[in-house]
């Protein structure tokens, strides 16, 4: 099957696209729209502007939006626009999407396939979160902290690389403080800088760490691919 991705640069989005090349589809193009704020509940906010490097890396090419409200339906528009797009261009007939649990997500990215006649594959869906990301980092994918907002994650996880160390630390701090393993509820976000779909892995060059106290954001403001 020929699918878009929709593609955010997190650990989830990728290993999406990962999985669903593995069960034999062809991704043939990414789907990222950019929100202007960090408020969006349907759209991946930090350092989105940096997949264009991610695109480079797996060599697919990606179609992207900038859109400056943060009103659900109008991102939701503006990502079925982008989606009829890919279907004429690269003659897509699926999506595929990093959701775990997000009804939320899940419900209004069915609601797009079902208008566009797209199916819609969530290779991640109710995966076992811990389970899961100790698959990510022995399949080599290497991924960064780029923001927390959840009480028990603080500035010292912003820009850290995960580890099996930090997978354990995790699961102790989410049952202390109730927050999702996986970061589904927006607990922290992460971004890929290198896994089995890389051609070349992602260095990053400069970054500012922002802190208020209670969360902040690793912003990438230079990346370059490896050679």
């Amino acid at each position: 099957m020929k699918l878009a991705s929709l593609f955010s640069g997190g650990k989830d989005s990728t290993c999406a696209i990962y999985k669903a090349k593995s069960e034999g589809h062809d991704v043939e193009c990414l789907v990222s729209v950019f929100p202007q704020s960090e408020e969006s509940h349907l759209l991946h906010y930090p350092n989105i502007v940096s997949t264009s490097l991610q695109a480079q890396a797996m060599r697919i090419p990606q179609i992207v939006s900038h859109i400056d409200t943060i009103d659900s339906e109008s991102e939701l528009k503006e990502l079925q626009n982008l989606l009829e797009k890919a279907k004429k261009s690269f003659g897509i007939d699926g999506i595929v999407h990093g959701g775990l649990f997000s009804d939320y997500q899940r419900i209004r990215f069915d609601r797009i396939g079902s208008n566009l006649d797209l199916k819609v594959i969530s290779p991640l869906w109710h995966i076992d979160q811990k389970n899961y990301l100790q698959e990510l980092l022995e399949s080599k994918f290497k991924f960064i902290v780029t923001s927390v907002t959840s009480a028990g994650l603080d500035q010292t996880w912003l820009g850290r690389e995960i580890t099996k160390d930090d997978v354990e630390q995790l699961v102790r701090l989410s049952v202390k403080y109730g927050f999702n393993l996986a970061f589904e509820g927006g607990e922290a976000e992460t971004f890929v800088v290198d896994c089995p779909l890389f051609y070349s892995p992602i260095k990053i060059v400069k970054a500012n760490k922002i802190w208020d106290g209670y969360r902040g954001r690793f912003e990438i403001t230079e990346a370059v691919l490896e050679k």
